[in-house]
């Protein structure tokens, strides 16, 4: 099993996520980080991290978007012949800023055993949200909101980042053929994995607003989400 987490200026929260994803004892967990080259070291900090963890480390020469990392992640763990992603049949992915409580790992897990694609949602019942400020808590559930009434999806997290996957649900994703460069990866790859007809499902979890660092959401962000959900609407 695999966890795929890309960071940007996440130094300081690297080695907590690390120790506490490697601290639930889960046989054969492996982690990949992949750096977008963060300007305070992380990737440099990911490196280290090697030689204590089971981790292999993605370095991108630039900035590029979280929807641009996932799938450059993505692409490169489904079709290595590198020994260290061999057999590997779940892939979650979480984020670096430890507002994703690894805890809820081995729950993501079990749901595998019965679904394609889980997702860990804010907005079903036992989901919360915390530390997060009224406008923040207003544009996450109206982009939510408005994903699912124009897209006609059941889910009530489409912009959650803390999925699973079954290896075989997200092969046939076709990360060549994603658009998103932002928070819309989210939406879009749900919107596919649902129109091939994937079991989904979603678990409660809790969101807790970053310890450390500078939150990434913003108006550029909602933009994209409002017309990549527009332009999946009309897409084949």
């Amino acid at each position: 099993m695999l966890i795929v987490v890309p960071t940007y200026n996440e130094k300081n929260n690297l080695p907590e996520l690390a120790e506490k994803i490697f601290g639930l004892g889960i046989a054969g967990l492996k982690l990949v980080v992949v750096d977008d080259s963060s300007p305070d070291g992380t990737g440099a900090v990911a490196e280290r991290l090697r030689e204590k963890y089971p981790m292999r480390v993605i370095h991108r020469p630039h900035k590029a978007g979280l929807g641009r990392a996932y799938a450059h992640a993505f692409s490169e763990i489904l079709s290595s012949k590198d020994s260290f992603y061999r057999d590997v049949s779940f892939i979650i992915q979480m984020d670096a800023d430890l507002s994703h409580d690894p805890a809820i790992i081995p729950e993501l897990l079990r749901e595998l055993a019965s679904f394609d694609v889980v997702v860990g949602s804010r907005y079903v019942p036992g989901g919360s949200v915390e530390n997060w400020d009224s406008l923040r808590r207003f544009l996450s559930r109206a982009s939510n909101m408005y994903a699912r009434v124009v897209l006609g999806l059941p889910y009530r997290d489409l912009t959650s980042g803390f999925k699973g996957y079954r290896r075989k649900a997200l092969e046939s994703l076709d990360m060549q053929s994603l658009s998103s460069i932002g928070y819309s990866f989210q939406i879009e790859t749900l919107f596919r994995a649902h129109r091939k007809g994937y079991r989904i499902t979603e678990i409660p979890i809790s969101f807790r607003e970053r310890k450390t660092g500078v939150s990434k959401l913003d108006v550029p962000i909602i933009l994209e989400i409002f017309f990549k959900v527009l332009a999946l609407r009309f897409s084949k």
